[in-house]
């Protein structure tokens, strides 16, 4: 393998997959990146058996080859080294690299020794706009659960309903759904929550579609000269949809911008009390209150008019609270609930392509 790239392709290319690979595992090549050509281009590839990304960028290759290195010391090098030509050049198991002012070599291993994820055959394929993935992603991933004794809710749920593909998360205490688009496929998809925010990472600056292919096993995510393919997660996912209420006793609906400010002040006396906070929503007086007390530091009441219909109060999360309503587009919220035990919703009081559901604790 001989090649010549740009600093700023290769850096570029290193920092989308060199962070898959996985320097604590029992597999010592997982800490590698795959160099390999393929036609007249660079592929680099990375995977922790997981997730695998790879990224073509264009070269111009003098003779082909393949070879894996240090995933963490290529991309440091890469990345200080000056913007222009950089000669890459396989000599047996090491890595030449050599530019106008370094000369280097980097150890590698056999290519031969890098696992590959199985190829998607005769999957399904659908498209979807990378900025609307990108949004849908934002307001649901803070949603998925990180407690590895639940599998199913560390994903991300993408499923069709009635021909609209929706995409939701939830760690049982909280709940998110974004509607995405129409979609003539039947999809069902559990993604695990750690590859999406990979999927994030790489459609960041993407402005065309996104293609996406699955099968029982495996999804695939295409943007352009980057892939990550993932394996889905098993089990079934609980039915959310049954969470969420119809009607409400108590509904205020306010500017969100205002919620918001009102929140993270209160949530500053509620340190010592896990974050919480108590909403209170009163129709006479068309107006909400949030109420927090830390017995150390002292108490903080905060009000805002809005237009109520219905009293009550309930005890919430402030951290649940703040998260659902910074994931939201809507200038004008409605923030729902019944009793002091069932779920309180946040939509956006015209759109309603988003809502937000929040536990709330006992009191």
């Amino acid at each position: 393998m001989k090649l010549k790239v740009t600093q700023e392709n290769l850096n570029k290319a290193l920092g989308l997959v060199a962070r898959v690979a996985n320097t604590r595992g029992t597999l010592p090549i997982l800490s590698n990146v795959l160099l390999k050509i393929e036609g007249n281009r660079l592929s680099v590839a990375a995977t922790n058996l997981d997730i695998a990304i790879s990224c073509q960028l264009g070269a111009q290759v003098q003779t082909e080859g393949s070879l894996t290195v240090p995933a963490r010391l290529l991309q440091d090098f890469v990345n200080g080294l000056p913007s222009g030509v950089i000669e890459l050049e396989q000599d047996d198991q090491r890595l030449k690299i050599t530019t106008d002012s370094y000369k280097s070599v980097i150890n590698g291993v056999s290519a031969e020794e890098f696992p590959v994820m199985p190829a998607i055959e005769g999957g399904t394929s659908w498209k979807m706009s990378a900025p609307l993935l990108k949004k849908a992603l934002q307001q649901v991933l803070m949603a998925a659960s990180s407690d590895e004794s639940r599998p199913v809710l560390t994903g991300v749920l993408f499923q069709t309903v009635d021909g609209v593909l929706y995409a939701a998360a939830t760690d049982s205490y909280r709940l998110a759904e974004k509607r995405l688009t129409e979609l003539k496929q039947e999809v069902k998809l559990l993604i695990p929550a750690t590859a999406l925010h990979d999927v994030l990472r790489i459609i960041n600056d993407h402005e065309g579609d996104i293609t996406v292919v699955h099968d029982d096993q495996q999804v695939q995510f295409r943007a352009g000269d980057v892939e990550l393919v993932a394996r889905l997660i098993e089990g079934n996912y609980p039915d959310y949809r049954k969470l969420i209420p119809t009607s409400f006793a108590t509904t205020a609906v306010l500017a969100r911008s205002e919620l918001v400010n009102i929140t993270k002040v209160s949530s500053l006396f509620a340190r010592e009390s896990a974050g919480s906070i108590v909403v209170s929503v009163d129709e006479p007086s068309e107006s909400i209150w949030i109420h927090a007390v830390a017995s150390q530091l002292g108490e903080n009441n905060a009000t805002l008019k809005v237009d109520a219909k219905g009293s009550g109060s309930i005890t919430l999360n402030s951290r649940y609270l703040i998260d659902g309503l910074q994931a939201m587009d809507a200038k004008m919220i409605q923030i729902g609930f019944n009793g002091k035990l069932e779920a309180v919703m946040l939509a956006g009081s015209e759109a309603d392509d988003y809502l937000h559901i929040i536990m709330p604790l006992k009191s």
